[in-house]
């Protein structure tokens, strides 16, 4: 047989039908990144039969990450592969080449925004690349980039890890609490990447509590409509990289002011406030109490019911789409006081299944409703939890997920 004939041969047995029983084969690229796990947990409880490809350091492909992959296709034979925010995908588009070839169906479900990864994989739209997205803000830009399978698919929880009954620490007694990031070190990280371009930074520091305020959805929108000068400074920057960390350093700034804002309103209440070493500077002492960032898959799942009044407050770089927490916090049983998001009314029966502020100045009243009101808060805590467990576990997330690549590659 001749080198030809072998390489014909191969792409003969990797070229195969897909989608022909009832529970699909999945190739799951892995880097121990967000979701990841979930996606393989929900697999498992499904029954779908899922080979882990581990992807190499720095999650961009290499010589043997591409060898594994069409190891994979010839004696697993998957019927599509899955992957986190383009993680394994390379910038000269070899492995989008290579799953053409293959007629092997790629999903890429993106958890962050897609324009601060999509700018490393420019012309590389395949029709055997289909995106999921959790923020339905970020579909029509997909789809204006050339992403013809572009599909809305918000995030869910892990009902099995996030259930009643897990134990936590008696430290963790609280009523009312906030797990999460205080943003200084993001925007100190990028206040030194633009260091260069001090007018430019100036400027967007000025901007962002006008961001935060505004119901723009994103940063470069922003500038276009309400900040002319600022968007003279970005155009004026000398490369994209440095454009894209303007536009993430207005929206962590704007998230820094908007979180500090809606915490602080917490104070009368002393709340418990988890999360980086940022908040000790930020909140004065006396009026709450601090912890060190918790654990995802070891704390969350026992901290969240120790408290009676669980707060959101969601980062700008998602205006319109809900968080984790919307799921984690009721699936543990729990009640959870979040700030109104547009496509939250999609997921839950808002009156029932949600309490949600709307401005900050409601927030002290809020909680001091729902603290008073104990009943309340369980009615609304179980009704969520009821929502959860028949719409919002992952395990709906890969059937929805299936039933779309179906209706495509099948």
């Amino acid at each position: 047989m001749t080198t030809k004939d072998a390489t014909t041969g191969f792409w003969e047995r990797v070229r195969v039908p897909r989608f022909r029983s009832g529970e699909p084969r999945v190739l799951l690229f892995t880097s121990g990144y967000f979701l990841q796990r979930e996606i393989a947990g929900a697999c498992a409880r499904l029954g779908w039969p899922t080979l882990k490809l581990p992807l190499p350091q720095g999650g961009r492909g290499s010589t043997a990450f591409l060898e594994s992959l069409l190891t994979a296709a010839a004696t697993f034979r998957p019927d599509f592969a899955l992957t986190v925010n383009h993680l394994g995908l390379d910038r000269q588009g070899t492995l989008t080449s290579l799953f053409e070839r293959m007629a092997l169906p790629l999903a890429s479900w993106f958890v962050d925004s897609p324009r601060l990864i999509l700018h490393d994989f420019p012309g590389q739209t395949s029709p055997w690349c289909a995106l999921f997205t959790w923020d339905l803000d970020t579909l029509a830009p997909l789809k204006a980039m050339g992403f013809e399978q572009a599909h809305y698919l918000p995030l869910a929880t892990d009902t099995v890890l996030f259930a009643p009954g897990t134990p936590g620490k008696t430290a963790w007694s609280a009523s009312v609490s906030f797990v999460g990031d205080s943003m200084t070190r993001p925007v100190l990280t990028l206040r030194a990447r633009l260091k260069p371009f001090p007018g430019a930074l100036s400027l967007a520091a000025k901007a962002a509590p006008g961001f935060a305020a505004s119901p723009i959805r994103s940063a470069l929108d922003y500038m276009r409509e309400s900040a002319p000068g600022l968007l003279q400074a970005w155009e004026d920057l000398p490369d994209t990289p440095s454009r894209l960390d303007l536009e993430q350093f207005l929206t962590f700034e704007a998230t820094h002011l908007h979180r500090l804002e809606r915490v602080r309103a917490l104070l009368p209440f002393s709340p418990l406030v988890a999360g980086d070493p940022g908040w000790r500077e930020l909140l004065p002492e006396g009026g709450r109490r601090l912890l060190g960032p918790l654990d995802y898959y070891r704390d969350l799942p026992g901290f969240y019911p120790r408290s009676l009044v669980n707060f959101n407050a969601t980062s700008l770089q998602m205006k319109g789409a809900v968080n984790q927490r919307l799921f984690d916090v009721p699936a543990c049983g729990a009640f959870l006081l979040t700030d109104w998001r547009e496509q939250l009314n999609g997921l839950f029966e808002s009156a029932r299944e949600t309490a949600c502020y709307r401005d900050p100045g409601e927030i002290p009243g809020l909680v001091r409703h729902y603290l008073d009101h104990p009943g309340e808060r369980d009615r609304i805590a179980e009704a969520a939890r009821k929502r959860v467990l028949a719409e919002h576990d992952y395990t709906h997330r890969l059937k929805s997920m299936l039933k779309t690549l179906r209706r495509r590659y099948a």
